[in-house]
């Protein structure tokens, strides 16, 4: 496909569940500018994360590379640039590459791909939450229901530090952007709204009144997954009891108006872009690190293979992206990677020859049926680990100390009918086991994480310190002291 080299504007979120958006058919949130980029561009209607939790999720999507191949297993194993990122490749060939906001790696001093960072946010003290790789026995994080009966209408560290974000890409695109004409510019935005803590601000949560938010799909407790590892899984996130009806609706309102202030300050960022004259000459792409659960299945946040957590809004827009197109192939995080370097005009490495992401343009043009999506998870509430694969029509969730899920997603999108045990179906998922083992060994990649988790528990102190010490639920924001509970 012949394109012009153009500036990329990224914009990234944190824990944005792809349905949550009008322009994919919810019912109620409310996210105009988020819409109008779609209507102006392509939607892919069937986008992944490669792992549902923060830090492996984004160093995935930064070197384009599988969470088991970089061994960033968990929140507190970041990245520090070792392995080439798509900003180390345009840097490579003189591109200006500037991110602002979360980044979610070991520190700012590391060589991670960015010519600058501009209000950065990396795991705690480099280190990250060691809280998060204990999985036997599992503890309990008593923070996150806090979290959850805490939420409702109110400004956060996050929400201050999104209107931070937003004011310094608006910034760099009045200020900085022009000086930057010799080669096409990349700017990375990643905001962290609608990541916990789930307060928003009142004209955001003023639109959700809490009694007219639809109920979470299947949160009645006789429609809960009857699995395994959803149990181990709510145990560690404190969820085993239900909430009541008046915290529940009061936490969904508050995820919304995340979401619709999330694209207020996304608003702002194009107005900004279109202000400046950049639009014709710009690519922008949305996407977020992971989904959210929020409440589904009797699940909240992310870190389990339901379409809720491992579903995430991917949107592609500007010159040479066909327009008001939606496009059911499934993609991913990896897809980044040739994305941005296509759009700039950069040729990957051959030390890239091996990377299995696709440019979201070539995707745009041209259907791939038979693509394998893979996402992984390694801590967090997961005892051993979870494999997804999506291909086709069909769902295949491989757990390593339990039974196998498989969902035939066409029929079934909200993951009702598990397949794993129909006779008629049998076929198909053994198929679906050979498409996942084609791409890894799924046991001994189990033991190589609980390996180097176990190191690094053993180096953090050991098991019952960390689970004394607590977790704080979540990174603070900078300047933000961490409380644990």
């Amino acid at each position: 496909m012949g394109m012009d080299p153009m500036n990329t504007l990224f914009i990234f979120s944190d824990q944005h569940t792809r349905k949550a958006m009008g322009c994919s058919g919810h019912p109620q949130i409310k996210t105009p500018n988020l819409d109008r980029l779609a209507s102006g561009g392509t939607r892919f209607s069937n986008a992944y994360c490669n792992g549902p939790i923060c830090v492996p999720s984004r160093a995935s999507m930064a070197t384009g590379r599988h969470v088991h191949d970089i061994e960033i297993w968990d929140n507190s194993r970041p990245y520090h640039g070792e392995t080439p990122s798509w900003g180390h490749r345009l840097m490579e060939q003189g591109h200006q590459v500037t991110s602002i906001g979360k980044l979610h790696y070991r520190d700012t001093k590391d060589a991670n791909g960015f010519s600058e960072e501009i209000l950065p946010l990396h795991v705690i003290g480099g280190v990250g939450m060691l809280f998060t790789i204990i999985r036997d026995p599992m503890p309990v994080s008593k923070k996150f229901r806090m979290l959850v009966n805490e939420a409702g209408r109110g400004t956060s560290t996050y929400t201050d530090y999104d209107k931070d974000i937003t004011e310094k890409a608006v910034a760099w695109l009045n200020e900085e952007a022009g000086k930057h004409n010799d080669k096409p510019w990349t700017l990375f935005v990643s905001l962290v709204c609608p990541h916990p803590p789930w307060l928003a601000p009142d004209r955001f949560y003023d639109l959700y009144p809490p009694e007219s938010v639809p109920w979470p799909t299947d949160y009645d407790r006789q429609n809960w997954h009857d699995h395994p590892a959803y149990d181990d899984f709510r145990h560690f996130f404190g969820t085993e009891e239900p909430f009541d009806e008046a915290t529940t609706r009061k936490v969904v309102a508050a995820y919304f108006g995340m979401i619709s202030y999330l694209d207020d300050n996304i608003g702002k960022i194009l107005a900004a872009l279109d202000g400046n004259g950049y639009t014709d000459k710009t690519r922008v792409l949305y996407a977020s690190d992971h989904g959210e659960s929020m409440g589904a299945k009797g699940l909240f946040s992310k870190c389990n293979m339901t379409e809720e957590s491992t579903g995430i809004p991917m949107i592609l827009s500007g010159p040479d992206v066909p327009v008001g197109k939606v496009i059911e192939t499934p993609v991913q995080l990896l897809d980044v990677f040739p994305t941005l370097l296509q759009s700039a005009g950069v040729k990957p490495t051959a030390a890239d020859d091996d990377l299995k992401g696709l440019s979201l343009f070539e995707l745009a043009l041209r259907a791939a049926p038979d693509r394998a999506i893979l996402s992984e998870q390694h801590s967090a509430g997961a005892k051993s680990a979870s494999f997804m694969v999506r291909k086709g029509p069909y769902k295949y969730i491989y757990h390593v100390a339990y039974r196998p899920q498989l969902f035939n997603l066409h029929k079934d999108p909200q993951e009702r009918n598990d397949l794993s045990g129909d006779p008629s179906a049998a076929a198909i998922l053994a198929h679906m086991d050979q498409e996942l083992r084609a791409l890894l060994d799924p046991e001994e990649v189990d033991l190589r994480a609980k390996a180097d988790q176990a190191r690094r528990i053993e180096k953090g102190g050991g098991q019952a310190a960390i689970v004394a010490g607590g977790s704080p639920g979540y990174t603070p924001a900078p300047g933000e002291t961490p409380v644990y509970v």
